[in-house]
């Protein structure tokens, strides 16, 4: 069984697919637990695993684990923010938005959590990363800054000065790299995402530097 676990690599799957693995196996949770107590999978949620990479010899993803574990999903907020470089502080809970009511789930890899927003703001600045041969869901870096805006109960951006205190102190966001955002996302999102005035408070930013 653990030759064949090798072949899904690091891509969570459901009971049906371990089951599809090996079909001569009737008690297939029975085998699943098996393999669980063994430490050869590892469950996400229920009916949802991943391969051990002592198994398989692949890191994990949690970038594509958050992506599975609940969909539809990407990646975004300060998990993105730090995926492309731009805060500096290490970020410890996967974070994600979703068209769906918003959830945490805790698992043996951490902790995974999804904010709610609407299908039109879903859809504005998401795209395709590439790590090691996987593919994943991720907001582009001016979508995870609008994601993390809107995210934010008691953040309300007014003024330029506090726009920029607000980047450059608090988020310690990489400002060189941010002057060089797309203020079209931007502008997209604040037509449909929530917190439209403080986007456009780093429309405005954009604007004038």
């Amino acid at each position: 069984m653990n030759n064949l676990l090798r072949e899904i690599s690091n891509i969570p799957v459901t009971n049906s697919v371990i089951s599809s693995l090996h079909p001569n196996i009737k008690a297939i949770n029975k085998k699943i637990s098996e393999l669980e107590h063994s430490n050869a999978l590892i469950r996400l949620k229920r009916g949802l695993y991943v391969a051990s990479p002592e198994i398989t010899h692949t890191p994990l993803s949690t970038e594509l684990i958050a992506n599975h574990l609940y969909s539809p999903s990407y990646v975004s907020c300060l998990t993105a923010l730090r995926f492309y470089g731009l805060i500096p502080e290490d970020v410890f809970i996967t974070q994600s938005m979703t068209i769906k009511r918003g959830r945490t789930f805790n698992t043996k890899l951490g902790c995974f959590q999804y904010f709610t927003c609407s299908k039109e703001a879903f859809a504005v600045g998401i795209t395709i990363a590439k790590v090691s041969n996987q593919q994943f869901l991720i907001a582009t870096p001016e979508k995870a800054l609008c994601d993390f805006i809107a995210t934010s109960p008691s953040l309300n951006l007014r003024y330029k000065r506090e726009t920029e205190e607000y980047l450059e102190e608090y988020l310690r966001l990489d400002m060189e790299e941010f002057y060089k955002m797309r203020i079209s996302i931007f502008q997209e999102y604040a037509t449909v995402g929530k917190k439209a005035n403080s986007v456009q408070q780093i429309i405005n930013l954009l604007v004038k530097s």
